[in-house]
């Protein structure tokens, strides 16, 4: 398993390109109404991603890329450490990322075809232990904001 996504970024720069296609640099979110490619081989299945991206007459290709930065790592520390549930394994785990600097963890190719995105998506082994941690700090976090209905009025709980 990569541990950098760095140089198949690279490669589909290079191939996009080189079939044509235009890149627009953006996210497509959960909420969008999307399909997921579902590729046997991490390495070369976003090839025939983007071939049928231009086989479908797409008129640009999305793109996006997630590169661990000190300070996200360093917020979701400190989002760990105020929550009163938060585990020390959990915080290992977190400080285990800083290794992982720099490198990009996480790449979103997508296309429209008729009112649906079509996605493929790449990550690493890290990237996906950084967002269960980020997702159980948003958690966490709610739990203490919603759970805390003290000073409000019955009208306002």
């Amino acid at each position: 398993m990569l541990e950098d996504l760095s140089s198949i970024h690279d490669d589909m720069n290079a191939f996009t390109q080189g079939l044509g296609l235009r890149r627009f640099h953006g996210y497509i979110p959960d909420e969008m109404p999307s399909v997921l490619w579902d590729g046997d081989d991490v390495n070369e299945s976003w090839k025939d991603f983007v071939e049928l991206a231009r086989a479908s007459a797409a008129p640009f290709l999305t793109m996006n890329t997630v590169q661990l930065e000190a300070d996200d790592l360093d917020f979701l520390l400190s989002e760990l450490r105020r929550s009163t549930f938060s585990r020390e394994e959990d915080m290992e785990t977190a400080r285990q990322l800083r290794s992982h600097f720099g490198r990009i963890g996480f790449i979103q190719l997508g296309f429209p075809y008729q009112g649906v995105m079509f996605l493929c998506e790449l990550s690493t082994e890290w990237y996906e232990s950084y967002k269960a941690l980020q997702e159980m700090a948003d958690d966490l976090g709610s739990i203490m904001i919603d759970g805390s209905t003290d000073g409000l009025d019955e009208d306002e709980r």
